[in-house]
């Protein structure tokens, strides 16, 4: 058996391992930006914000609402001091408050082009061209016109080779099209990072894509599986608007909960997402490369592979097993909500009345090589709590994010995992129910909860490299 070098979630991630991020936001068109904003702040230790920007999107198309931003984070710089008591790394309010751009307020294309560079255009060329060798990630929650200025202007003033330089410096993801440059985006730029659920939601878009995963259990999703008792204004109320100034700027939602967090989740640090890999799946989601097919929620044909919708199959908070592409996100559910309510206690209490991730360690490398009928033995072995509760365990084979093709058995695995609730736990490498030619990557999930109020997971992620 090969070892590789074993990696490990770091709860203090050093500035250089964060992902750099600007936000393209068109807040106040409902309000879903602004519970996903509250959301974001409180994982600001996370990231490298590089802006905060005001768009508009075709469900605000004539006004930019930055003073909104301003507010959330003014009541973020309220709370800042404390957060860091439980963290270091959190941004001041006064930083990010000079980071608040806007862009013209105007629809979609109407804004790209000659003359219309705007504060959030030029914010986002100047991000790009940083001298810092991490990409840039683009969450987009409303519409993407102040990208595409931002890429029409460094296409019509730099060389072919600088613009693919630029270009291959971004990560987007975008939460549908709420615009009608998202598809120009990706047909004249073919390389671009791009993660989205193509469509708009006046053809119904939105209830076909991933991201309503979230929380669309009622709404625009419309699915089941999720525990849909923990998306709730009730559950909010009590876990987020009740605490402090920045959970008093937590709205009500109208249609559901902060249909753009996911844009954001697979980068924090929680040991489970790789972001330059979206098909391996994490809190916000797994995405797969290839080109879809016209659907009739589209703007216009994809033209090239796109970072789009798959599925997951999971068993759900009713007992019952799903599969579809909203479970990507749901399935993870419990966890990030649990998380959520436990950073919003870290806004308001001090570091002995609240809870804390756990540290989850491999007592093996994180890439492991074996032959189909091998045993594989896994070990969580150092994995340990800061605040001293007892910990337990959860392996399971995350068999989608893979490349060996294993279905499942009558227990709904497709791998069998002895001691799966263990510290120390062992399969044996497939050899049946596997499709030719049995060979490949298959990914095994270690899942370390607390017993803390409320009870957080963190993970680690091994990939076992199945040879003949």
């Amino acid at each position: 058996m090969l070892l590789a070098a074993a990696t490990a979630y770091a709860p203090g991630a050093c500035a250089a391992d964060k992902p750099r991020v600007m936000v393209l936001t068109d807040i106040e068109n409902e309000p879903d930006d602004a519970m996903s904003l509250v959301r974001f702040l409180v994982y600001a230790n996370q990231f490298d914000i590089e802006g905060l920007a005001a768009t508009t999107s075709v469900h605000q198309r004539g006004r930019v609402a930055p003073q909104r931003i301003r507010q959330i984070v003014t009541a973020y710089g309220k709370v800042r001091n404390n957060l860091e008591l439980h963290e270091p790394g959190f941004p001041t309010g006064e930083a990010l408050l000079a980071r608040v751009s806007e862009g013209l307020p105007v629809y979609g294309m109407e804004g790209v082009g000659e003359g219309r560079d705007s504060s959030a255009s030029e914010q986002l060329i100047r991000a790009v061209d940083r001298d810092d060798a991490r990409p840039l990630w683009v969450p987009v929650w409303g519409g993407s016109s102040v990208l595409a200025q931002a890429l029409w202007k460094v296409r019509a003033t730099r060389s072919p080779e600088a613009l693919a330089r630029f270009v291959a410096r971004l990560r987007v993801y975008a939460i549908s099209d709420q615009d009608d440059s998202g598809p120009w985006l990706r047909e004249n730029f073919p390389r671009l990072f791009y993660i989205v659920s193509p469509g708009i939601n006046a053809s119904g878009g939105y209830h076909h894509a991933a991201w309503s995963g979230i929380a669309g259990d009622n709404f625009h999703g419309r699915f089941a599986g999720g525990d849909a008792l923990i998306v709730s204004n009730e559950w909010l109320e009590h876990n987020v608007r009740r605490k402090g100034p920045l959970g008093a700027e937590y709205p009500h939602w109208e249609f559901m909960m902060e249909g753009d967090t996911p844009s954001f989740l697979n980068l924090v640090n929680n040991g489970l997402s790789n972001p330059e890999r979206p098909d391996w799946g994490g809190w916000g989601g797994r995405y797969e490369l290839y080109t879809p097919r016209k659907e009739r929620w589209f703007v216009q044909p994809e033209t090239r592979p796109i970072w789009a919708d798959t599925q997951d199959e999971v068993l759900g908070a009713d007992g019952k097993w799903h599969t579809s592409n909203h479970a990507t996100i749901w399935r993870w559910r419990a966890a990030f909500q649990n998380d959520f309510a436990a950073r919003m206690d870290w806004t308001v209490k001090p570091y002995a009345g609240a809870n804390h991730p756990p540290v989850p360690r491999l007592g093996h490398a994180a890439q492991l090589t074996a032959r189909r009928g091998a045993r594989v033995d896994l070990s969580a072995e150092g994995s340990s709590d800061p605040d001293g509760h007892s910990l337990s365990y959860a392996w399971f084979a995350y068999a989608e994010a893979g490349t060996m093709v294993v279905s499942s058995g009558r227990s709904g695995q497709p791998v069998e995992i002895s001691g799966h609730d263990q510290q120390k736990a062992w399969f044996t490498v497939p050899t049946t129910r596997v499709l030719p030619p049995g060979t490949g990557t298959l990914h095994v999930i270690l899942a370390v909860t607390d017993h803390g109020t409320p009870r957080l997971t963190r993970y680690q992620r091994v990939i076992v490299n199945v040879v003949p």
